[in-house]
């Protein structure tokens, strides 16, 4: 089956099908075509994470979030004009189409092959927790050296920052902080530079970076050590800069169904009643970018949790953006969650 094949939809197809194509597939873009295969639309990652802003039913048809004015090249269309067509248009993949507007191909950037280009970004990374609802297993062996799969999980978390083109790490450490830096070193086995914050005392999710000894010059990426996630680390890197934010946060969609009808009222007059209503919410991802004056300006030793910083940053009415995340993503904080890690792994990470 050819490339372009693999990521066509049908209309009646749900918006939860377009996210397995995207997930899984080089272009990251859905074509929607009808049954002779014109292309009725194209459905890219950003597409996908509006509609999670907007909490749209994912189990609603693939219509609801299409773009029905695509950016598509005619056959023939050479090589170099196509790619010329994608940074003018600031696209990834463009459908190639021929004279009756019928799907025929699909270039992109090939970044399968292409060098990754590497990003001046550091990522920080927090690893000194204690683990201690993973005990027994964290007795004598730290969170982020447990293995999930063929390696210990915060090296599945490294490399796959290092595929996104990232060269430089900082890793805070506390608990059994030995076995990580033996594990991991200067990080040269990897092709990467790696730092480690040593803490004292724990200083929260936030405090540790209050610790690097030189101030940062771009963005930083901040990371839990206990995720497995195949997030897209440049487009996060991308969009909190497009945006001019000062911090971004990933978060994941929670939705909560009210098991009772819920009564609207106005004084002792009922006004509404909707039955089993479905909540949703966005909840914290534990993935952040922060912007080079918010790392520098924090107090040294200083204990502060991220969400803390946030709302700091928010009550001074600096740009806190939020980059709602449909990729995999697991929190590996108990027992059951290593044990579902131990079977994602072979499916999202192979």
């Amino acid at each position: 089956m050819e490339e372009y094949q693999r990521v066509i939809l049908s209309p009646s197809d749900s918006i939860l099908d377009a996210i397995k194509v995207i997930n899984e597939n080089v272009p990251k873009l859905a074509l929607v075509c009808d049954q002779d295969r014109s292309l009725l639309g194209v459905i890219t990652d950003g597409d996908i994470r509006r509609a999670l802003l907007s909490h749209v039913d994912l189990n609603g048809p693939v219509s609801y979030v299409m773009c029905k004015t695509p950016i598509f090249a005619g056959i023939g269309t050479s090589t170099q004009d196509m790619l010329a067509l994608m940074r003018r248009e600031k696209i990834q993949a463009l459908p190639i189409l021929d004279l009756s507007r019928r799907v025929v191909g699909i270039e992109t950037f090939m970044h399968a092959t292409a060098p990754v280009a590497s990003h001046e970004s550091a990522v920080f990374l927090m690893a000194g927790g204690f683990g201690t609802r993973l005990r027994p297993l964290t007795q004598n062996c730290p969170k982020p050296l447990l293995k999930v799969g063929p390696r210990p999980l915060l090296e599945s978390i490294l490399l796959s920052f290092i595929e996104c083109g990232f060269k430089t790490f900082y890793i805070s450490v506390h608990y059994l902080s030995a076995q990580v830096k033996e594990h991991f070193l200067d990080g040269s086995a990897w092709g990467v530079n790696i730092t480690y914050i040593e803490e004292e005392s724990p200083l929260g999710t936030a405090g540790a970076m209050s610790l690097l000894e030189n101030k940062i010059e771009a963005p930083l990426i901040v990371m839990n050590g206990d995720l497995l996630t195949k997030v897209d680390f440049s487009a996060l890197l991308a969009f909190h800069e497009s945006n001019a934010s000062k911090a971004t946060m990933c978060v994941r969609e929670y939705s909560m169904q009210v098991p009772y009808g819920v009564i609207e009222s106005k004084g002792s007059q009922i006004t509404g009643i909707t039955e089993k209503p479905v909540e949703h919410y966005f909840v914290n991802a534990g993935i952040y970018v922060l912007s080079p004056e918010v790392v520098n300006d924090l107090e040294p030793n200083e204990p502060l949790d991220m969400p803390d910083l946030l709302n700091e940053l928010i009550e001074e009415k600096r740009k806190v953006s939020l980059f709602p995340i449909h990729e995999y993503w697991l929190d590996i904080g108990r027992l059951g969650d290593f044990e579902q890690a131990q079977t994602d792994i072979l499916e999202h990470f192979s």
